[in-house]
C-alpha cells in the first residue's frame, strides 16, 4: 500500500516549524460543569473518543521517494495519555469543588481560574514531531461551575475547518459535521479567465498545466511585490528575532465575547458583511491600542492583514489537510471615523474577492504547490524568515456549525479560535461565531505584547462606540 504524501501545502506549514514558532492552531472551548468531577470525566471521554478516530492516531514521518517529502502513517504506539491531559488546576478544583488556581494557571478573581492564562504557555509549546500533531488540555474553568478544553492541531494536519471538524469528533454524538456560513460572507464569482493565460489553458495535455502554473506562480508574485514591503508597520505589531538555537517562545493569550446582534446592527445600518465589519472592529481596536499605549499611529495605507480563505467547496465535508489561500487588505488605522474605517475594509475586500482567492498577494500559499518537496525540505527556515515580509498580521474567521456541542453532557459555552504566529510577528487574531456570539482568540508573543488584555478591551470599546454611531 502506498504512503499517503502530505500536499505541498500540509508540508510547507510541517517544514517551516521552529521551536520558537510552533505552527499549531487551537481552540479554547469553555464548558459548564455538571459536577466537581465534569473536567475529570470529559479527560476521560476525549481519551477513550481519540482512539476511536483514525484521523487523529496517524503520525508524520520523512519517506525516500520523491525527496524531502513527507507521508502520513498509523503511530503503532498510540497512546491517548500522550495527548490528552488533565491539568494539575483542572484536578485541583475537581478535588475542592471548583476554582482552585494549580500549576500554570492564572487567577481570574475569588474562587474562579482564568483558562486563558493557562493557554498562553501550552500554545508556546510545540507539539511532539514523532506522534500524531494533536493535543487536547483540560484546563480548569473561569468559575466552579465550568472547565475549559485547550485543543492543539498542527497545521500540517489540518486547517480552521479541518480541525473542527477532527474536534467535532471527540464531542458527544451530533448530526454529520457541516460547516456554518462562513463569517466573511458570501464571496462573489470568481471571474472567467481573459487574456493570454485563457488562451494558454486551451493548450493540450501537461504543457498547457505548466504554462499556466508559471504564469499563475507569475501572477502571484508580481501582486506581492505590488503589495508594498512592510513601510510604517507600528513596533507594536513586530516582535523580536529568535536567536539561533532558541527555544520555545513566549505567548500568552486573550480572548472577547460579542454579541452578534450588535454586529449585525452595524452590517446593517453601514453595509458590507459580517466579516467585513469583524475586521474594521480589529482596525478600530488596534488604532485605539496604539493610542491608549501612547505609539504613533501609522500614516498611509496601513499594516497587511492577511485573510486567510477557504478553497473548499461550499457544504463539502471538511477533510485531512489545508484548502487555504488568501486576501491580503491594509488596515486603515489612519482613518479616525470608524465608518469611513468600515467603508475602506469594505472597498478592500470586494476588490479582493472581485480577483479571486487564486490570483492576489494573498495568495502566497498556492506557491507551494509549485515547490518540489525538497525544496520545502532546505527553503522552510527561509519562507518563515520571510514571512514579515508577506504580511504584518493575520486575521482569521472560522465558521461554526449552528449546533450546540456538548462532553459528557456538558454544555460548550464560548469557543476562542487560535491561530499561530509567524515568525517576526506579535499578534495574530482569529474569530468565529457561536450561538449568536462572536468569539475573538487573539495570540501574542508575550514579551513583544505584555498588554494584550488591553487589546481585547480596546476591542470592546471599538464595538461600543461603533454602535453608537450607527444607532
Amino acid at each position: 500500500m502506498s504512503p499517503e504524501h502530505l500536499s505541498p501545502l500540509d508540508l510547507a506549514f510541517w517544514r517551516i516549524e521552529s521551536a520558537a514558532h510552533p505552527m499549531h492552531l487551537g481552540a479554547l472551548a469553555v464548558l459548564s460543569a455538571d459536577g466537581p468531577d465534569a473536567a475529570a470525566r470529559a479527560a476521560a471521554l476525549l481519551a477513550e473518543r481519540c482512539a476511536g478516530l483514525p484521523g487523529l492516531r496517524r503520525r508524520i514521518h520523512d519517506v525516500l521517494l520523491p525527496v524531502g517529502a513527507a507521508a502520513w502513517s498509523p503511530d503503532p504506539d498510540f497512546d491517548p495519555a500522550r495527548h490528552v491531559f488533565l491539568t494539575d488546576a483542572a484536578a485541583a478544583a475537581a478535588r475542592t469543588g471548583g476554582g482552585a488556581a494549580g500549576t500554570g494557571a492564572g487567577a481570574a478573581g475569588a474562587g474562579a481560574v482564568d483558562p486563558r492564562a493557562a493557554a498562553g504557555p501550552l500554545m508556546a509549546r510545540p507539539l511532539d514531531r514523532t506522534r500524531p500533531p494533536w493535543e487536547a488540555h483540560v484546563l480548569a474553568g473561569p468559575g466552579p461551575d465550568s472547565f475549559a478544553v485547550l485543543f492543539k492541531f498542527h497545521h500540517a494536519l489540518a486547517d480552521g475547518l479541518g480541525a473542527l471538524a477532527l474536534a467535532a469528533g471527540l464531542f458527544d454524538r451530533q448530526p454529520p459535521f457541516a460547516p456554518g456560513p462562513a463569517v466573511r460572507g458570501h464571496a462573489r464569482p470568481v471571474p472567467a479567465p481573459r487574456g493570454p493565460g485563457a488562451a494558454l489553458r486551451r493548450l493540450p495535455g501537461v504543457f498547457a498545466s505548466r504554462v499556466h502554473d508559471l504564469g499563475q506562480a507569475l501572477e502571484i508574485g508580481a501582486a506581492v511585490a505590488r503589495a508594498g514591503l512592510p513601510l510604517g508597520v507600528p513596533d507594536a505589531l513586530v516582535a523580536a528575532e529568535p536567536g539561533p538555537g532558541a527555544g520555545a517562545g513566549s505567548r500568552s493569550v486573550a480572548g472577547l465575547a460579542l454579541d452578534l446582534d450588535e454586529v449585525n446592527l452595524i452590517r446593517k445600518a453601514a453595509g458590507g458583511t459580517v466579516n467585513d465589519v469583524l475586521i474594521a472592529l480589529v482596525a478600530g481596536a488596534l488604532r485605539r491600542w496604539l493610542a491608549e499605549r501612547g505609539d504613533p499611529l501609522p500614516r498611509g495605507a496601513g499594516p497587511r492583514a492577511l485573510i486567510p480563505v477557504s478553497r473548499r467547496r461550499p457544504g463539502a465535508a471538511p477533510g485531512a489537510g489545508n484548502r487555504l489561500s488568501g486576501y491580503l487588505l491594509r488596515l486603515p488605522l489612519a482613518e479616525d471615523d470608524p465608518l469611513r474605517r468600515l467603508y475602506a475594509v469594505r472597498a478592500g475586500m470586494d476588490r479582493n474577492k472581485e480577483a479571486g482567492p487564486a490570483r492576489g498577494a494573498g495568495a502566497v500559499a498556492l506557491l507551494a504547490d509549485h515547490v518540489h518537496p525538497l525544496g520545502h525540505r532546505l527553503g522552510g527556515p527561509l519562507v518563515a524568515q520571510a514571512a514579515r515580509l508577506l504580511y504584518d498580521i493575520l486575521v482569521t474567521s472560522v465558521p461554526l456549525p449552528g449546533l450546540t456541542f456538548t462532553l459528557g453532557g456538558s454544555t460548550v459555552r464560548e469557543v476562542y479560535p487560535l491561530a499561530p504566529l509567524a515568525r517576526g510577528q506579535s499578534l495574530a487574531i482569529a474569530v468565529s461565531t457561536y450561538k449568536g456570539t462572536v468569539h475573538y482568540g487573539l495570540v501574542a508573543d508575550a514579551a513583544a505584547v505584555p498588554d494584550l488584555a488591553a487589546l481585547a478591551g480596546a476591542l470592546r470599546a471599538e464595538l461600543d462606540a461603533f454602535v453608537r454611531e450607527v444607532s
